[in-house]
């Protein structure tokens, strides 16, 4: 969000937050996450909608290796494939940039849409061996590793900012994204530790085939494996020697 220099007013202030604590505002249950156009600062939406989180597993070590410009060219590269992947998904309806992660939330109201968000990790995880391979060429030493988190469950969707400013977000609230973080956090985190981690809710919702491809992790109760996608791996074979 840019800033417009709009100057603060203690006395607007006070009659802002006196109506959003007290004023008429309007939640509603719906089946899927509309688009963020229905959103105003006086309703907000319920619905269950899956998240996917991806960070760079020791991004603070990366400052160690490379100088910011080349830095720079490894996140935009990085970043820009993320949000690509995550855009290509009509279901997506947000996707944000948080320093070296990005995560998207997606409608998620059949089980052929959650298998559709694994699809998604499954292409982020050959991009990252992609990516590695063109820093392998252009001579950069340290390749970076991805955790990758998937988590399904119940999001208020709302419209967050200071009205009248033209400043303002789309916010989730709930537990569904601050998961999928967490389970990211997992991925990758030693040698014995998958990429991909689902929560159990969203293991137990995808079809035979996706299960057949994860493990049980007792310790922190989540689904592990090490997920590629097929089409993107027989291109790499091809095509990255």
């Amino acid at each position: 969000m840019d800033s417009n220099h709009k100057a603060y007013s203690h006395v607007a202030s006070a009659a802002r937050i006196r109506e959003y604590l007290t004023g008429s505002q309007t939640f509603e249950e719906v089946d899927s996450l509309p688009d963020r156009s229905k959103l105003t600062f006086s309703n907000g939406f319920y619905a269950n909608c899956s998240a996917i989180f991806v960070d760079i597993r020791e991004s603070s070590q990366l400052p160690n290796h490379y100088k910011r410009p080349r830095l720079a060219r490894i996140y935009r590269a990085y970043l820009s494939e993320l949000v690509a992947i995550f855009n290509g998904d009509t279901n997506t309806r947000e996707v944000n940039i948080a320093g070296d992660a990005t995560w998207a939330v997606v409608n998620t109201p059949l089980k052929r849409d959650i298998d559709a968000v694994f699809s998604m990790a499954a292409q982020a995880n050959s991009m990252a061996n992609i990516l590695n391979y063109e820093m392998k060429k252009a001579q950069y030493s340290v390749p970076i590793k991805v955790g990758i988190g998937m988590s399904w469950g119940r999001a208020l969707m709302i419209k967050a900012g200071y009205n009248g400013s033209g400043i303002n977000d789309v916010v989730y609230m709930g537990d569904v994204v601050n998961h999928a973080a967490k389970l990211a956090n997992h991925g990758n985190s030693s040698w014995n530790v998958p990429a991909l981690v689902t929560s159990s809710v969203f293991y137990e919702n995808l079809n035979d085939h996706n299960q057949k491809l994860l493990n049980y992790d007792h310790g922190r109760q989540c689904y592990t494996g090490d997920v590629v996608c097929s089409a993107m791996e027989e291109w790499f074979k091809e095509n990255c020697k």
